[in-house]
């Protein structure tokens, strides 16, 4: 029996996410508190988020824009089922492609009450696998692992007598990497390349001959990979039943994140951890895929339906990060894309309050626009935007030092993404002990006679570390340092807010929990990042910089294929943004070079004053949020109506293209005159107050406000009519449609005389 049609219980507290109730995923309290029941884990959901948490049996496939809350329905689901007693903590793996981003979700976890779940990306949870059973399977100690594989391709290289520089080392070495987690074997290195259509950085024959030396230097070394982590997992899973019978019994219930980036390496390590159950979800968005050149294919993601005819499959289209006129412009960027991943694209729809427009500026030279970059950053800081909540994104990390002399000329504090860990800094790691130090013996020590609380408790013990109350002028190592302090002082004012008699240790116990995770507090400083060290992350404020041609797309980039993934960084790039989006290029690249460059050709019919070179194959479909249920045990699943590609929502009155999510769905701007059927619209919030009573769920989930008045005022009189309003999809059609257009035509619905 499925569940109720959000998957909500019958009994909810009021805080219902259409009035205020949904807790976006930006700008959460730092602190929360952890839900008191199973069914308070899914207050402030939406109907889709809902359904993914409350679908906890059989497959299912979560398609989530970007800023629609995929991280927060995984971490309400696996929490849900925790504590509904439904999973055990123990037998849950969730599996994503970034340290941060598990320490991320165990952090969510633990704060709704959900702690013990094993949350790792593959290659961690491999590891740990390989370490285990290593000794029962091979004999022995698990050879070294080597964590920067660079050394030993330029010792490859020597043994071959190849010269390769810098570039072409690294190049090497990321082609080693993809035929790995591709599972290409040096000998068919040449095929497999050429069919995947690889830009080979250096002769194919030389490439084949350089990875095989590789791995035989490895085995004289008596050292492994990270791909032999997950090479060796598989061989050993595929090879002793007893191993994988015995990992088996202990995950029963698995959930990957970021699906569309999984390797075949990687796919076929999660088939072997399911074996023959399908207790799976997935989540990904086909137009993030942007890791192609590592081996990530988004196949797995389009094909999930196919490989599991009885798969529940959740749309999650409502936008919580990105205001309307952000969500308008990335809804554009994709509306001209092409190929399999465009063909499943889904179309945003903002839960913001309009912003700014998007801001387009064109400088003639590249220090110009870091000069001009720098300005508007300094300005929005003045205006009131933390530094922390503002970005620059660029195309290829050498463009960064620009930015950096700029940002310090400007009196702007930055911190490069990617660069060392938070926790592992040496200030932070001596701010640690000096503070576990205090909170040990800190009734003898007299830093801490004049303070009174937990916030003066940390800021006397780390002005002893170079904290101090306003920073340092400049910028370099010692404002760095002096950031990073800053970073602890504010992490222990929100700890004590939270939970005004916390201690010291129990601050400290607190960082401990964090850095094992590696959820790092807020560094205050402009991010320097690449577009491709973005992806998960987001700012009010995002400077898309270098958007010209030759740079994006990259210059490299030929096929079509290329072109296409160079689209989608973009597109993540722009949702990367809350409020403020700014998008800038330079016309060449030294003052006084020759200005031969132009925009972006993905910015035509975008920017203004542009003319639009591309247009979408005519019927490409458009994903729609929603829910959509497979026929188990048939292998076949309903037909749904393919829809056309969506033009902008215009008021039907004045004319004015709507943004706001409940103007679009009647169509008319808020302010216009309504000509609705007052009678209608009563006799169908009556009959929808009935249908909730028998479902036991809130009115809205039956039908929202807004729909009823758009079919109050459209009084359709066919289905197709009533298909065409927006909030009835699919599955609120088949089940609700032959009432509506009953009352539609002044007549009762059948079972309801």
């Amino acid at each position: 029996m499925r569940p109720p049609a959000c998957g909500q219980p019958a009994h909810r507290s009021p805080a219902t996410w259409q009035h205020g109730g949904v807790t976006p995923a930006t700008h959460s309290t730092l602190f929360p508190q952890v839900p008191d029941s199973a069914d308070a884990v899914l207050d402030g959901l939406d109907p889709e988020q809902r359904e993914v948490a409350t679908a906890l049996h059989g497959p299912v496939c979560v398609l989530a824009g970007a800023g629609t809350g995929k991280t927060r329905a995984i971490t309400h689901r696996i929490a849900y089922g925790v504590r509904a007693g439904i999973l055990q903590p123990s037998s849950v793996l969730a599996v994503t492609f970034t340290n941060r981003a598990a320490g991320e979700m165990r952090g969510r976890l633990r704060q709704l009450g959900a702690a013990g779940v094993q949350a790792r990306t593959f290659h961690s949870a491999a590891l740990r696998q390989l370490q285990y059973f290593w000794p029962k399977a091979v004999g022995g100690q698990l050879p070294r692992l080597v964590e920067r594989k660079i050394q030993l391709v330029a010792d490859a290289a020597a043994a071959c007598r190849i010269r390769l520089d810098r570039n072409e080392l690294r190049d090497v070495t990321a082609e080693i990497e993809w035929s790995k987690v591709t599972q290409t074997v040096p000998s068919d290195y040449l095929a497999a390349a050429a069919k995947a259509g690889r830009d080979v950085p250096r002769d194919p024959a030389e490439i084949s001959q350089l990875y095989a030396t590789y791995e035989d230097l490895k085995r004289e070394r008596s050292v492994i990979d990270f791909e032999d982590v997950l090479l060796l997992t598989v061989a050993i899973l595929q090879d002793r039943h007893d191993i994988a019978d015995h990992v088996r019994s202990q995950y029963q219930h698995f959930v990957v994140d970021e699906y569309q980036d999984v390797s075949p390496l990687q796919q076929r390590l999660l088939e072997l951890w399911l074996g023959d159950r399908d207790s799976l979800c997935v989540v990904g968005d086909a137009s993030q895929t942007i890791y192609s050149f590592t081996g990530a294919t988004p196949d797995h993601l389009l094909n999930f339906r196919t490989r599991h005819p009885g798969a529940t499959v959740v749309k999650l289209v409502r936008d919580y990060r990105s205001s309307p006129q952000i969500v308008h412009l990335a809804n554009g960027l994709l509306s001209h894309a092409r190929g399999r991943a465009a063909e499943h694209r889904l179309e945003l729809v903002s839960q913001r309050k309009p912003g700014p427009e998007p801001v387009y500026a064109e400088y003639p030279d590249e220090p110009a626009e870091a000069e001009g970059a720098a300005h508007r950053i300094r300005d929005l800081i003045a205006s009131g935007v933390p530094a922390s909540e503002i970005a620059v994104l660029f195309r290829t990390n050498s463009q960064s030092e620009t930015y950096e002399q700029a940002l310090a000329d400007a009196g702007v504090p930055y911190q490069l993404r990617g660069a060392e860990r938070f926790f592992e800094r040496t200030e932070v790691r001596e701010a640690g002990a000096a503070l576990r130090g205090a909170a040990r013996f800190g009734a003898n020590d007299t830093l801490l006679d004049d303070a009174v609380d937990l916030p003066s408790q940390v800021r006397a013990v780390l002005s002893t570390k170079g904290w101090t109350t306003q920073p340092p002028a400049g910028s370099g190592a010692v404002r760095e340092r002096w950031e990073s302090l800053a970073a602890l002082v504010r992490l222990a004012e929100d700890f004590a807010r939270a939970q005004p008699s916390a201690t010291l240790g129990d601050l400290v116990a607190e960082l401990d929990e964090r850095a094992a995770a590696q959820h790092a507090p807020t560094v205050e400083g402009v991010t320097l990042a690449s577009l491709h060290a973005a992806k998960g992350l987001e700012w009010d404020a995002v400077f898309l910089v270098g958007v010209a041609e030759g740079m994006m797309p990259i210059t490299y980039a030929k096929t079509d294929e290329q072109i296409e993934e160079e689209r989608r960084l973009l597109y993540v790039g722009v949702t990367r943004a809350r409020q403020h989006v700014f998008v800038s290029w330079a016309l060449s690249r030294s003052p006084g070079g020759r200005p031969s460059r132009r925009p972006s050709r993905f910015l035509d019919g975008l920017r203004p004053g542009s003319s639009t070179a591309a247009t979408r194959g005519a019927g490409a479909p458009v994903a729609a949020g929603g829910i959509e249920y497979g026929s188990r045990g048939t292998g076949t699943t309903a037909a749904r109506p393919r829809r056309q590609p969506r033009t902008p929502a215009r008021c039907r009155v004045c004319g004015r293209t709507l943004t706001d999510a409940g103007e679009m769905k009647l169509m008319r701007c808020e302010d216009c005159p309504s000509d609705m059927d007052e009678g209608l619209y009563e006799r169908l919030r009556d009959w929808r107050a009935n249908e909730a009573r028998q479902l036991g769920q809130p009115a809205f989930c039956v039908f929202t406000d807004k729909t009823l008045m758009a079919i109050a005022e459209a009084a359709p009189d066919e289905e197709a009519e009533l298909a065409r309003i927006p909030g009835v999809g699919v599955r609120k059609l088949n089940r609700f449609g032959a009432d509506v257009l009953a009352i539609c035509a002044g007549e009762t619905p059948e079972g309801h005389q």
